[in-house]
């Protein structure tokens, strides 16, 4: 069809009119309230990180951004109630490892992470630690090894949930020792570590955020930590790949929307979590218990994110590990 000048100035007009309103729109946003739904009990790592950048947006963007605990089944309880929220921006999701972890553990699952939520921007990356209770005998990677496989399935190793990282970080450890320990889920990472201070449990490979108090008051003993080279924070514990030839896991925190979200809003929020990212007060709280920020893209997440889901496949294909 041949347009008219007429037409054609219409045309334009109506793209110039949607323009503005977009800009508007996300000029005006947040006008209420934001809930930011994070998938386990309050005191674990994700919890840690998304609290903080919660705080810092609501004091850039002068409404509340709320924290809600919904912990169950690996987080898959939070995503469901984010993917059937309204596409607004008042509803968003705190991105864990688990979320990327889950599209495989999970057989059945009532969404498709990939096409439900969409990539609003990352926050931090941490190394999960390898610690036992300071009564458990051994004192080094090399003597856990030798003494699990001295005493097969009499060791358990407690995670924050099926599909957790610590329970697959568990599982890989398992693959690449071949020692054999039994998996003790728990809801959440405090009722796992309660357990494991008590000496209920032996081992945990926590996020390093909510164990680092614990091991810091001597109540945990640290025998490695999960990054490729050693950690500030815990300057005198070695990477489990000096033992363990080849392991290397971090745990990742990010912001998700449900799909179809306005990407100008969407936009926004990636500009204001980098820029709190940026702070060098921010950098520090998250250096402290061992986390790196990770300022990326929408579309740098979104890949990274896709390449941490085949990472993750692998390890739980291999190991057969499955969610209950």
């Amino acid at each position: 069809m041949k347009l008219t000048r007429r037409h054609f100035l219409r045309l334009a007009a109506g793209a110039a009119a949607l323009s503005a309103v977009s800009c508007a729109r996300a000029q005006a946003y947040p006008t209420r309230p934001v809930r930011v739904i994070v998938g386990f009990a309050p005191g674990q790592a994700i919890d840690i990180a998304t609290r903080i950048i919660a705080q810092r947006l609501s004091e850039r963007l002068g409404q509340q951004f709320v924290v809600e605990n919904r912990p169950g089944a690996g987080g898959n309880i939070a995503t469901e109630i984010t993917v059937r929220a309204p596409p607004d921006g008042y509803t968003l999701l705190a991105i864990g490892s688990n979320n990327l972890i889950n599209a495989t553990l999970y057989q059945k699952l009532l969404y498709d992470f990939g096409r439900d939520i969409a990539p609003v921007a990352s926050v931090y990356q941490v190394p999960q630690v390898m610690e036992v209770n300071p009564a458990f005998p051994a004192k080094t990677v090399p003597a856990f090894i030798a003494y699990a496989k001295a005493h097969p399935r009499e060791i358990s190793f407690s995670s924050a949930g099926n599909g957790s990282v610590a329970h697959v970080t568990g599982e890989l450890f398992k693959m690449m020792t071949g020692v054999n320990m039994l998996h003790v889920p728990y809801r959440g990472a405090p009722p796992a570590l309660t357990d494991l201070i008590a000496g209920q449990v032996q081992v945990m490979f926590d996020n390093m955020p909510s164990s680092i108090e614990h091991i810091r008051a001597g109540r945990l003993r640290a025998l490695a930590v999960t990054a490729a080279t050693r950690v500030p924070a815990l300057p005198d514990v070695p990477p489990l790949g000096d033992f363990v030839p080849g392991f290397e896991t971090s745990a990742w925190a990010g912001i998700g929307a449900p799909k179809n979200t306005p990407t100008e809003i969407i936009n926004l929020l990636n500009r204001e979590i980098n820029a709190a990212l940026a702070d060098p007060m921010i950098k520090a709280r998250f250096a402290d218990f061992g986390g790196e920020v990770l300022a990326l893209s929408p579309e740098e997440y979104a890949r990274r994110m896709a390449q941490e889901i085949e990472k993750w496949a692998k390890a739980i294909r291999f190991s057969g590990a499955k969610a209950d």
